[in-house]
């Protein structure tokens, strides 16, 4: 179900719950702590349908509106083949809830795509264009008891705002669709009558003993008050310093922090700043920033961290997700950030071509992942009013985010339009006046046409897709005197059109192959200061190369199941942390009866691999060094060849530092394949705004992937929640696995319970618990 509940009456959702979700407001507000104060989510539950005449009135009658929870999708949709015309349409959203005469009401929303209306009791209060921005929104006319905030959601494409272009022939003239929705969280909460509006926690001279912190704290209101900022790392206070608050702003200074611990993508340390506003012994407001201690330098020999030199290794991500577009809770936001850094390797991620969930970019913070972030928009530039909003994106952006050590860079152009070089240069100023410690840059589709010279940008970025034009793989030389990072390579310009998990084994290892290639020649020159290949994700698009409405670009696909070329990224990580052996084949006797043949390669970071059939000798693999010389751990070549009508089992030995690290087997026998069931997390909060998915696959008696399996898993879900999916997967045109999402309701916790079902493979559950808001464990939060 696309839309994530089910399609239930109000009455049977509200028993589902088990809560009276009506009323459920308390006081606070999103990101501060005020004394005694919490915030409201607004996931639990809403009314929504297509926007009606009077539908934003209080006594609007709501009988054929749908209760749903939010982060959510306007329409429902698969894991391919999403028609615009879907969601092109105006929306509207309703919420309930209890309010007082004498607190001030304000609420928050992370993003809504892609225009919208805020109506309290019937009275419109705000209006917001563009999809990828929060924006906040005074509610003045909060009464006693019950109250109705409607929201009119616009998702037509001829919205005049990025990255839209609505003189153009539809959404397809960009390379990503747009599903409409309250697709981000929702607060809403009583908030004080002074209010810190901002707070920028700059750090100053990080390589020096004598860093500092320097706070500009703006509030929303002049106010004869002091701000407090005290700096903690790991639960210890370094220092702290006050100053008093002249018109709305207090700037000063936090020094003594010469022993905080540096914050770098091998460890990632936070800092975590109490800015408190006080007037005598009363506290006004009270907000808690994160932020971290690094020095990050693009230079034209390099980037440089903590005045060391990384060579950036990266991948673009899209936010899109199979049945839900961008409506995916922050949870699931989250491990597209672990995926990236802790399966891919990945040191830097490039959020294309919008600003990204908060809940991703602090899971990047968390993890040491660098970030490129950028303004919507993509390959064209409109009107006077589109580059209005444009200047208002950028500030919006950088407003946000500018306390995340983990970007180190804004893209202030628009991804791929060169010219409109007036708008460029407004774009960086404003990017610098608002953040000086971060370069400004955007991504060109030429590395000669284009102006980049300007003062707009400061880092040459270049989608290199050079290698479409045939011959041996190759990137352009970094252009001298300027920082150069290539942010785009490989994707569907260079080989096939789409790199599928049901194409052939030769397509799917020639991606892994330009994967590598691309690295390995950013790799071999200091001058590049890295680059971030297409793509991490297949995503959703009728663009050029599209096949039946994705983008099979990513190294992982829509379900973020890894591809073969996954096991490159994978294989560059320290053997004696994690150690990969990874086969660039399917070790399956239906496509090929005699085995991979020859040369075939296998994906490790371990420095020897010895091969076995039937645990016999089977040989050693060779290393492919001289195809990759500057890969930190280039791949191995093995010949498997076995006789025909034999399925013999393979094991894979793999050594690092002289001793057995990991020990792989492969099953060439399909009549013990069993069908997988297995969930990234096993505890849930019953809040409404959690989930987690589950990968659904055909495994053989080892655990891997059967990438060639076919037949139809039906699947059901008992309890307190909602399986966001299509009921059944069809394993033959998924390559063998795709994954569906659990979200518990808002109210009692109880346990989720899948079962999946396949005529061959058997049966095969998942078992999730939920627990009180707040209170979920697992892996991840």
């Amino acid at each position: 179900m696309a839309d994530s509940v089910p399609r239930l009456s109000r009455r049977g959702f509200l028993a589902a719950s088990g809560a009276a979700l009506l009323g459920a407001v308390v006081a606070g507000s999103a990101g501060h702590a005020a004394p005694g104060a919490g915030t409201a989510q607004l996931g639990d539950f809403w009314l929504f349908g297509r926007y009606d005449d009077g539908c934003t009135d209080p006594g609007f009658d709501e009988s054929d509106l749908d209760p749903v929870q939010l982060p959510h999708c306007v329409t429902p949709l698969s894991w391919t083949g999403w028609d615009p015309a879907s969601w092109q349409d105006r929306w509207i959203y309703r919420k309930h809830f209890t309010g007082t005469a004498s607190d001030r009401f304000r609420a928050r929303f992370d993003g809504v795509l892609t225009n919208a209306e805020v109506h309290l009791n019937g009275e419109l209060v705000a209006t917001h264009e563009g999809g990828y921005l929060p924006f906040e929104v005074d509610l003045p006319g909060v009464v006693p008891g019950d109250n109705v905030l409607a929201v009119v959601v616009d998702g037509r494409w001829a919205l005049d705002v990025p990255p839209n272009l609505p003189r153009s022939a539809g959404p397809s003239v960009i390379d990503f669709y747009q599903p409409a929705g309250i697709y981000r969280p929702a607060t809403v909460a009583a908030v004080g009558r002074t209010r810190l509006a901002d707070v920028f926690a700059q750090p100053v001279d990080v390589l020096s003993p004598g860093r500092s912190l320097h706070l500009t704290c703006t509030l929303e209101a002049p106010v004869t008050a002091e701000v407090t900022a005290s700096v903690r790392q790991a639960g210890r206070e370094l220092a702290r310093a006050a100053a008093p608050v002249r018109g709305t702003t207090a700037e000063f200074d936090v020094g003594g922090l010469g022993a905080v611990r540096l914050w770098d993508v091998e460890d990632p340390a936070l800092c975590d700043v109490v800015v408190t506003v006080r007037a005598g012994s009363a506290v006004l407001d009270q907000r808690i920033v994160r932020t971290g201690f690094r020095e990050a330098r693009f230079t034209p020999d390099g980037f440089f961290l903590n005045g060391r030199r990384l060579k950036l290794f990266g991948l673009n991500r899209h936010q899109w997700y199979p049945f839900a577009g961008g409506a995916m809770p922050d949870r699931v936001q989250r491990r597209d950030a672990e995926i990236l850094r802790r399966e891919l390797n990945c040191t830097m991620v490039r959020c294309s071509h919008y600003p990204q969930s908060s809940a991703f970019l602090d899971a990047c913070d968390e993890l040491g992942l660098l970030v490129w972030e950028e303004i919507p928009g993509w390959g064209r530039v409109g009107d006077t009013a589109w580059q209005e909003q444009n200047l208002r994106d950028v500030s919006a952006m950088i407003t946000r985010d500018r306390n995340h050590p983990s970007i180190v860079v804004w893209g202030t152009r628009v991804n791929e339009a060169n010219g409109t070089t007036a708008m460029y240069q407004r774009t960086g100023q404003l990017a610098r006046r608002l953040d000086p410690s971060r370069p400004t840059s955007g991504a060109l589709a030429s590395s000669t046409g284009a102006r980049y010279a300007g003062s707009d940008v400061e880092v040459l970025a270049y989608n290199d897709y050079t290698a479409r034009r045939g011959g041996p793989f190759q990137l352009r030389p970094p252009r001298p005197g300027v920082p150069y990072l290539v942010t785009e390579s490989i994707g569907t310009l260079a080989g096939a059109r789409a790199y599928r998990r049901t194409d052939p084994a030769a397509t799917q290892q020639q991606q892994a192959e330009l994967h590598a290639k691309a690295h390995d020649l950013a790799a071999a020159d200091d001058r590049y200061c890295g680059l971030l290949a297409w793509c991490a994700f297949d995503y959703p698009s009728g663009w050029q190369r599209s096949v039946g409405g994705t983008k099979f670009a990513g190294v992982a696909d829509l379900f973020r199941i890894p591809k073969p070329a996954a096991a490159f990224y994978a294989s560059q990580g320290d053997p004696l942390a994690r150690a990969v052996v990874e086969p660039g084949f399917a070790w399956d006797f239906t496509a090929q009866p005699t085995g991979p043949g020859r040369n075939a390669t296998i994906w490790s970071n371990c420095d020897r691999l010895e091969l076995f059939l039937d645990d016999h000798p089977a040989g050693a693999a060779r290393s492919r060094r001289a195809d990759f010389p500057h890969l930190r751990y280039p791949p191995f070549a093995v010949d498997l060849v076995v006789p025909r009508g034999q399925r013999p089992q393979l094991r894979i030995d793999g050594y690092a530092a002289g001793r057995l690290v990991v020990s792989r087997r492969f099953s060439g026998d399909r009549s013990r394949d069993v069908l997988g069931c297995v969930p990234d997390d096993t505890e849930l909060r019953a809040d409404g705004t959690d989930a987690t998915r589950v990968v659904v696959s055909a495994l053989d008696r080892f655990g891997t992937l059967r990438a060639g399996a076919t037949g139809k898993v039906a699947l059901t879900m008992t309890g307190p929640g909602a399986l966001v999916d299509d009921d059944t997967i069809d394993l033959g045109a998924t390559g063998g696995a795709a994954a569906v999402w659990l979200r518990p309701f808002a109210g009692t916790p109880g346990t989720l319970t899948l079962t999946a079902r396949h005529e061959v493979l058997g049966t095969a559950t998942a078992t999730v618990t939920t627990t009180a808001s707040g209170t979920a464990g697992g892996t991840r939060s």
